[in-house]
């Protein structure tokens, strides 16, 4: 089978040719249809994300296909089940072998183009809002990086959990497409005065920063008392210094989410919350953005595409177009 492996940090992930895999006991084998991408997966190639493997692995942290083989002891799946997996690696391989516990099942009509870059954004989005900022209806959300891959989802959630959203991102094309996702008022990331746009608008609840950097300072700047701000990555490339004495005086909490960590320490929260997901989409509550499509031969564009945070909601590689 072929599949993308990072043979080193700091090099180009390359096209091999790969034994097929067997499941082991725990194990289901799925013939992967496509692979979503993440930040992560920028990191992983610096060898700077918290969860890299030691190299060579196989690239592609979520995936979604259809199980075509179990290992012993598997009872919670089928072969012939669709599902999506959040795998940590090994997702851009014509096939792979994965933790049955790891595999969700797919609801019916759902496209796995869409379940491929469904349960990091959406369960990162879910997961902060409800179980660490509990996030309440009519408070105010402001989401930074709004019309990226997990900013976007924050939108969408923000907005079904009946907060007012703020969406921050830059230019006209992506505030109206974070307009789309349910924002109730946009800004433009540029703008000088965001802290000032922010405090206008009656100040912020809940801050949602995937970027970092100086949006993070003005979003801080505009908390109101008893605020949370949520810290979910640094697509910036600048990590926020925070000035503590600022949080003595409003109040203020700041925490950190790393969804995968979930998987170690709670795994019951992460699965209650994708369940919670699962039945939004089925009830139409959700509309997963693509903001493009690539060949399984494309990746290096994808993640070009990635890396200069001109694209928008996910970016999927297809791997296979008919299973």
């Amino acid at each position: 089978m072929q599949a993308w492996e990072l043979s080193a940090f700091n090099t180009a992930p390359e096209i091999r040719e790969l034994p097929m895999p067997r499941p082991n006991q725990g194990e289901i084998r799925v013939r992967i249809a496509a692979c979503g991408l993440n930040f992560a997966d920028l990191l992983m190639i610096e060898g700077k994300y918290q969860d890299t493997p030691t190299p060579p692995f196989v690239m592609g942290l979520e995936l979604a296909g259809v199980v075509d083989a179990l290992g012993d002891g598997v009872t919670t799946h089928a072969v012939g089940d669709s599902v999506a997996v959040y795998a940590g690696q090994g997702g851009l391989a014509e096939y792979g072998c994965f933790p049955a516990q790891r595999a969700l099942r797919l609801p019916d009509h759902m496209p796995l183009t869409e379940a491929a870059g469904f349960l990091i954004a959406y369960g990162t989005s879910h997961l902060a809002l409800t179980r660490r900022a509990r996030l309440a209806a009519g408070e105010t959300l402001a989401v930074l990086g709004a019309a990226g891959g997990v900013g976007l989802t924050a939108v969408e959630i923000g907005a079904s959990l009946g907060a007012k959203v703020i969406a921050v991102a830059r230019g006209q094309a992506k505030l109206e497409i974070a307009k789309r996702a349910g924002a109730d008022h946009v800004i433009d990331a540029d703008t000088p005065d965001l802290r000032d746009q922010l405090r206008a608008l009656g100040g912020v609840d809940v801050l949602y920063d995937a970027v970092g950097g100086a949006g993070f300072e003005a979003g801080f700047r505009a908390m109101r008392p008893e605020g949370r701000i949520l810290s979910i990555g640094f697509a910036s490339g600048t990590v926020p210094q925070i000035p503590a004495n600022h949080l003595l005086v409003k109040n203020l909490d700041v925490m950190g989410l790393y969804w995968g960590g979930y998987l170690r320490f709670n795994p019951e929260a992460l699965h209650h919350s994708l369940e919670q997901v699962f039945g939004l989409y089925t009830q139409g509550g959700l509309k997963p953005h693509i903001g493009a499509t690539y060949p399984f031969d494309a990746l290096p564009a994808a993640l070009d595409a990635l890396r200069s945070r001109k694209s928008t909601g996910k970016l999927v590689i297809e791997i296979a177009k008919t299973l």
